[in-house]
């Protein structure tokens, strides 16, 4: 029997809070940024919008500038040895984050995971940002991709585990929803930590 596992990627699985926060920083365009995040969640423009306004403030910066930052992001402690210990209990793996997928693509590929959706840049053929984005991963859609996985697998077990709100739409998916260091107002079944905990929670649930 197959088990599907989901995992937020930023905050969950590594240290970077927000690919698009610390890209803004890098490139100097948190001020702009700051205000498009504001028209966000304020209802003023949808998460498609949102996204083409950030990446059309990056056209021109490379591929390189942006790798040089998502090669700089480390795993939070016990990362790699609960991806082992799933892997051996026949946990199918995913990442859903609505972040950028030249992090995620990076950390799925270290890990071995074996499904990975994010948000996508676009490069034009010399490297550089064409100021477009595919935007696979709206703040709402981790449930749906979520739904798609469960159907396609039919796993005996669902678990979801992440931090922020956008990561409650894979909560009400999963059977069994894990909350690390949670936002303000954000609950699991389970909030816990650390990544450790996370493993002795799944220890109890194949018991």
């Amino acid at each position: 029997m197959v088990r599907l596992i989901a995992f937020d990627l930023e905050g969950t699985l590594v240290k970077s809070v927000s690919s698009w926060v610390e890209l803004h920083k890098k490139f100097g365009t948190w001020d702009k940024g700051k205000e498009y995040a504001e028209l966000f969640f304020s209802g003023k423009i949808d998460y498609v919008k949102w996204a083409e306004l950030d990446a059309s403030l990056w056209k021109g910066h490379t591929k390189e500038e942006v790798m040089e930052w998502a090669n700089s992001v480390e795993y939070m402690d016990g990362a790699g040895e609960l991806i082992e210990f799933l892997k051996e209990n026949d946990f199918k793996i995913a990442i859903l984050s609505s972040g950028l997928m030249c992090l995620a693509r990076r950390i799925a590929s270290e890990l071995g995971v074996d499904y990975v959706f994010a948000n996508e840049l676009i490069f034009d053929e010399n490297g550089v940002i064409t100021g477009e984005v595919n935007p696979a991963v709206d703040f709402q859609s981790k449930g749906k991709i979520l739904e798609n996985l469960k159907r396609e697998l039919n796993p005996e077990l669902t678990v979801a585990v992440g931090d922020g709100y956008n990561d409650l739409s894979m909560f009400s998916v999963a059977d069994v929803s894990i909350a690390i260091n949670p936002h303000e107002g954000v609950e699991g079944d389970h909030n816990v930590e650390s990544l450790h905990e996370v493993m002795e929670i799944i220890k109890g649930l194949l018991d």
